[in-house]
């Protein structure tokens, strides 16, 4: 029986070498078979790898913003485009605003740019002039957004940006202050000089608003200098002078300070909440602050008074596509994040009106003090655009500086002022 087993186990294992001796001379004979079957198997893999989600591409933002609330509503609505498509992935990275232009610069030349920027509107200009920015005409519909805004990231006719939200100048005016004095809102520049002088006292002056010697105080005097029919570029004329002397008389009558050469935008707020000014040109980021910290304060806003023409200045940000990066990728943000519902949410946590008119127009109340700047907007303007703007605001900033001082006369300080911008746009 043990013989029998034995061999049988005998008969089994040679036929199992017989057979993996074949099988080998099998597999090698059939190589080119099991070659072809695989390619036939390929494509069913590429299926599958394409059925897994690809790697989105980066966009990268660079802005300026210091203020903590200004970063968190820029990154919620980050993270909510993030989530809500799988093509793109945002992020954003802060640069000081004095090293902006620096690193726009130096990135140029480093190809070490972002894909999408966010800069003071007034800077625009002198930013596209490196030649970093694509041109999107025709590419993003700007079509309902306030002329000025538009004008603003606008070139030879070519759209260099999006605006993002803006400001402007508008009057503020202490309701009671003017009610104790029997005056109505001054909607002329008479109008306005009668109020003012009539409002000031020992202790309160009329009007005030920043007068300090660099873009912040022509910011301020822009609105006055337009409203006369003259612009940033033609100064010595009789409309130029008509404002810069519109300007120094107030101060001559002492109904506006001559300490305003001194006084930032926050400073002239801090003035009209401590009851020190009737009336001030402002804009309305003030306005949570003055609604915070002088809740009792009877104040209201109204359009500045005019010359000839309503007139107004744009602040604010633009968006810029940076050329050569990710265009269609920063084209597809910007879709998202100028829709209503992120621009209202933007806004609001920015102090901020918004560049579109069609939402600007229903942001706020009909009774809300942000009204009155949405209805300015209309007739505000860009400062430039131009390549050498800061130069051109430094010699206006100058020839009104000179006046409120008593350092020139108005005829002496636009002619200087002249002479200093023909040396730079002509």
């Amino acid at each position: 029986m043990k013989k029998k087993i034995v061999s049988l186990l005998m008969v089994m294992a040679m036929s199992v070498t017989m057979l993996a001796g074949c099988g080998a001379k099998e597999e090698a004979a059939e190589a080119p078979a099991a070659e072809a079957a695989v390619e036939e198997a390929a494509p069913v893999a590429e299926d599958s790898a394409d059925a897994a989600p690809a790697a989105k591409e980066a966009v990268t933002i660079w802005y300026y913003w210091e203020t903590e609330g200004h970063q968190v509503a820029l990154d919620q609505i980050i993270q909510e485009y993030n989530g809500s498509q799988d093509a793109y992935e945002v992020t954003a990275k802060y640069v000081p605003f004095a090293d902006f232009k620096k690193q726009l610069s130096i990135g140029a030349s480093a190809d070490e740019l972002p894909d999408l920027a966010i800069l003071d509107s007034p800077d625009h200009a002198s930013y596209a002039s490196m030649g970093i920015f694509e041109d999107i005409t025709g590419k993003f519909d700007v079509s309902n957004y306030y002329e000025g805004t538009v004008n603003s990231c606008t070139i030879d006719g070519k759209l260099y940006g999006v605006p993002f939200g803006v400001n402007c100048l508008a009057l503020y005016y202490n309701e009671d202050m003017l009610n104790a004095a029997g005056c109505s809102v001054p909607t002329t520049w008479a109008e306005l000089e009668e109020t003012a002088q009539k409002l000031t006292t020992d202790t309160v002056t009329g009007l005030a608003l920043c007068s300090v010697q660099n873009e912040e105080g022509t910011f301020n005097f822009a609105p006055w200098l337009w409203s006369t029919g003259a612009t940033s570029y033609d100064i010595n004329n009789e409309n130029g002078i008509r404002a810069l002397s519109f300007i120094g008389g107030l101060v001559e009558s002492g109904a506006m300070s001559k300490e305003c050469i001194n006084w930032t935008q926050g400073d002239v707020m801090n003035q009209f909440i401590s009851g020190n000014v009737a009336m001030m040109e402002n804009g309305p980021w003030q306005i949570p602050t003055m609604q915070a910290e002088a809740p009792d304060l009877n104040w209201k806003v109204t359009l500045l008074p005019k010359d000839s023409q309503n007139a107004s200045v744009l602040g604010g940000e633009n968006y810029a596509v940076i050329s050569g990066g990710n265009v269609d990728g920063a084209l597809d943000f910007l879709t998202y994040a100028t829709a209503e519902e992120q621009v209202k949410f933007m806004m609001n946590q920015f102090g901020y009106i918004s560049a579109d008119q069609t939402i600007a127009e229903t942001q706020f109340e009909a009774d809300s003090p942000y009204q009155p700047f949405v209805e300015q907007l209309k007739y505000a303007m860009p400062r430039g655009p131009l390549a050498e703007w800061p130069s051109v605001s430094d010699a206006i900033s100058l020839a009104f500086n000179k006046v409120i001082t008593g350092a020139a006369t108005p005829e002496d300080a636009a002619a200087e002022a002249q002479a200093t911008i023909d040396g730079i746009v002509k």
